[in-house]
């Protein structure tokens, strides 16, 4: 049975790296045809291995079947491009924990009533609702559990595309979100009821009240966040600081509702029961003790992880727990490795998408870990080595995991668990839970997370807290999870420690080289706004860090993350154009967390983002320097321009041509048409290989004389989609269509990289390169 439930849950992973979904009426003849194929040695038994094989196709076919055909209907109910920009009256009910930050307050929105004529009906849609512009004080008006009236101006399901990012498109596919938007204010949006009388609506609501209750007891304590995320699963109350020190540290998983915790109250609940039952001689004889403990174990599982939203950690589980209590009850013989693949298929069948987080396999990989391990030893080891060997199992099994998927792994991890593990598990979160009974018990937990968590940053700010790798390739993530489990077999196989060898692959990947006198610049896709990677043999340039945002940045979200996965692990120089958001915005945790050597900048010299930078100057004509073979140079703004104190902000950007023995690259930041005026009189105007467009394309920038003068191959708008401020205007988009160049957008393009080198100038695309299924046709370029 294991086999064929791996099988189809295989089926479901290979339908996910699609790059089209079959046609529908394709997906359930591919079962049917794998089982009249195998038809005839299915019911032979001489052919055992032909049968088996032919039951683990026609189950894997049918995983595929399967996740295809949720994937159709999911993908049906997405919101129609024509409908996008448009304004849609919905009514519905907020059925999540809404999310207040410094913009406003964003929120999923089940829709029950779609009240405008021909418009399409949305089950689900995600909706910020923003502060009005006066306000001073922001108080919440949108709150769990409510039903509203609200006209609303979506757009399709859409996020930025870069190797190993964060795809915003398959997790709003997963959780069935058809669409996103902002709240009109005119007409008011109307609250209908202050209560739902639904399921979703009423777990909303008892969510919320807790929250509420947790943060009016706690106050300001810096924990109160974390107090929140235990109790009720919501992740976004705590501070991104301390996230971070829990992420350097390897406790993160601790700090949410993790399967742990969900173990530990589904034991307290079945252990307490069982005590009572077996007082109670009346109801013992019809319901066994045992079976009564199983029946409320299951129920406090259950009735957690609802309170908790129900997330993969829970969910996973839940369904083992389930399957061992099954057993238990049947009198049979547990196998937790059959659990495991149980809960593993059930996931899959209730949400195809789980194989798309990083929190599906973090979770099933460390309980596999966990079993191989602790399961069918002869020799059973004490508490406190069989401790350490479960730490080190699931800290070695889960490194190449984590490398694949984050690109770095906590080396302070196993004694930070060591500790964390018990004081949360054991102490704050069943204070924390009970606490929603006796509310001072949340003060007590919440010191003693402020305890733990004093040590978790001492420890997360170590020099060696944290390593970080390039992005592996997924054959080297194979090796190493294969020289894993050989190294973690029982004592007495020979050469366990040979396993070890599997991972040099993965801690010694080939690098990509770079020619001497070649360069790559690699256009990062980070929305509306800039951030440009050019690297030569031995040297990196980053220029511009994209926008800062109501909680966090695209330097932290997008940028750094990009720089570790790319190799990337020092910068020798960062180039920050100018004053502006959607340039600068990155710029503090590209330096806090990527090594340094140089600023070069277009800001003014009070600007805040420069406290504490050394080797800061501003950017102007005339600075140049080599590496590699590849001359870099900044034609503008002139020395005198930055005493200057009516000049534009944009006309400050720092403007590089970086160049080869036979090609060029030009990036003008926002400069618009002062700046390009001045690059004409200059004199230094060339024709280029590649012209990142100024302004991203604004009527402002890309003056008729500027495009004649540069004449690039290639053209390159970076701006976000449907951009409020309508980048790249047409006019702009025609005249270099005009002299032939080939245009490219950030957009509809993902990361666009170009490789500078002897044979030409070669070009490539992210998004249409790596398609999946899920991305919307409309945004093919």
């Amino acid at each position: 049975m294991r086999l064929t439930l791996i099988a189809f849950c295989l089926g479901v992973w290979l339908l996910q790296q699609q790059a089209e979904l079959p046609p529908a009426r394709w997906l359930w003849l591919l079962p049917l045809m794998s089982s009249v194929l195998w038809l005839p040695v299915l019911t032979r038994s001489v052919f055992e291995f032909a049968r088996r094989t032919g039951i683990v196709l026609l189950c894997a076919a049918l995983g595929f079947a399967w996740a295809g055909w949720r994937a159709e209907m999911r993908l049906d109910g997405r919101l129609p491009a024509h409908w996008q920009g448009v304004d849609v009256e919905l009514v519905g009910v907020l059925s999540d924990l809404p999310h207040v930050n410094a913009r406003g307050e964003r929120f999923v929105f089940d829709v029950e009533h779609v009240a405008t004529p021909n418009a399409p009906m949305l089950q689900r849609v995600q909706l910020t609702r923003y502060w009005p512009r006066e306000a001073t004080r922001f108080e919440p008006r949108m709150k769990a559990g409510e039903r509203w009236r609200l006209t609303v101006r979506m757009k399709m399901p859409y996020g930025t595309r870069n190797p190993h990012g964060f795809d915003l498109e398959a997790w709003m596919l997963e959780r069935g979100i058809a669409a996103s938007g902002y709240v009109r204010e005119t007409p008011a949006p109307q609250r209908v009821a202050a209560q739902a009388h639904t399921p979703a609506a009423w777990i909303a609501a008892t969510r919320a009240a807790v929250r509420d209750r947790i943060f009016a007891t706690l106050g300001d304590a810096p924990y109160a966040g974390v107090i929140a995320a235990l109790v009720v699963g919501d992740q976004r109350s705590i501070p991104h600081e301390q996230w971070r020190a829990f992420t350097r540290t390897g406790v993160n998983h601790l700090l949410s509702i993790s399967g742990l915790h969900v173990t530990m109250i589904a034991a307290l609940a079945g252990w307490l029961v069982a005590s009572v039952w077996r007082r109670l001689p009346r109801q013992a004889e019809h319901l066994p003790a045992r079976q009564a403990g199983l029946v409320a174990a299951v129920l406090a599982a259950f009735g957690y992880a609802l309170l908790a939203g129900f997330q993969v950690p829970a969910q996973r589980t839940l369904f083992m727990l389930v399957a061992l209590a099954l057993a238990f009850w049947g009198r049979r013989e547990p196998r937790p490795f059959t659990a495991l693949v149980v809960a593993l298929f059930v996931v899959l069948l209730i949400d195809p998408w789980a194989v798309l987080s990083a929190g599906f396999w973090l979770s099933f990989g460390a309980m596999a870990a966990i079993l191989w391990v602790t399961l069918g030893r002869v020799a059973l080891p004490d508490k406190l080595r069989g401790w350490v060997t479960v730490q080190g199992a699931v800290t070695l099994a889960l490194a190449p995991v984590l490398l694949l998927l984050f690109q770095q792994v906590s080396l302070v991890s196993p004694l930070a668990n060591a500790l964390a593990i018990p004081l949360v598990s054991w102490l704050i979160t069943p204070l924390a839970l009970l606490g929603v009974l006796v509310a001072p018990l949340w003060q007590v937990a919440a010191w003693l997370m402020a305890w733990l968590g004093a040590g978790l940053n001492w420890a997360g700010d170590l020099p060696l807290a944290v390593t970080t790798l390039p992005a592996p390739a997924w054959w080297a993530v194979g090796l190493a999870l294969a020289g894993t489990v050989w190294t973690l077999l029982p004592r007495g196989f020979p050469l366990r420690v040979l396993g070890l060898l599997l991972w040099l692959p993965l801690l010694f990947p080939l690098r990509d080289a770079i020619a001497p006198g070649h360069f790559r610049a690699e256009v990062i896709d980070v929305g509306q706004g800039t951030a440009v990677l050019i690297r030569t043999a031995n040297r990196a340039l980053l220029y511009d860090t994209g926008a800062a945002f109501a909680d966090s940045d695209s330097g932290e979200r997008i940028v750094v993350p990009f720089l570790r996965a790319s190799g990337v692990g020092e910068l020798t120089g960062l180039i920050v154009t100018h004053d502006d958001n959607d340039h600068s915005g990155g710029m503090r945790s590209v330096l806090r967390d990527v090594p340094t050597g140089w600023l070069l900048h277009g800001l003014p010299a009070a600007s805040p983002l420069l406290g504490g930078v050394a080797a800061a100057r501003h950017c102007m004509r005339g600075q140049r320097w080599n590496w590699d073979g590849v001359q870099f140079e900044i034609l503008n703004p002139r020395p005198a321009a930055h005493a200057e104190t009516r000049r534009r902000d944009n006309d400050y950007s720092c403007v590089l041509r970086v160049a080869s023995r036979r090609h060029s690259l030009l990036l003008t930041g926002d400069g618009e048409r002062r700046t390009e005026l001045e690059l004409l009189e200059s004199g230094q105007l060339a024709p280029v290989s590649v012209l990142l467009a100024g302004h991203h394309g604004s009527l402002t920038s890309s003056i008729p004389e500027f495009v004649a003068a540069t004449r690039p191959h290639w053209v390159v708008f970076t701006q976000g989609y449907r951009n409020r401020y309508g980048h790249p205007h047409p006019r702009v988009v025609e005249r270099f269509r005009t002299i032939d160049a080939r245009v490219l957008r950030s957009d509809s393009g993902g990361l666009i990289r170009f490789d500078f080198g002897e044979a030409g100038v070669e070009a490539s695309q992210y998004r249409p390169t790596y398609r999946r299924y899920w991305q919307a046709d409309v945004l093919r370029p």
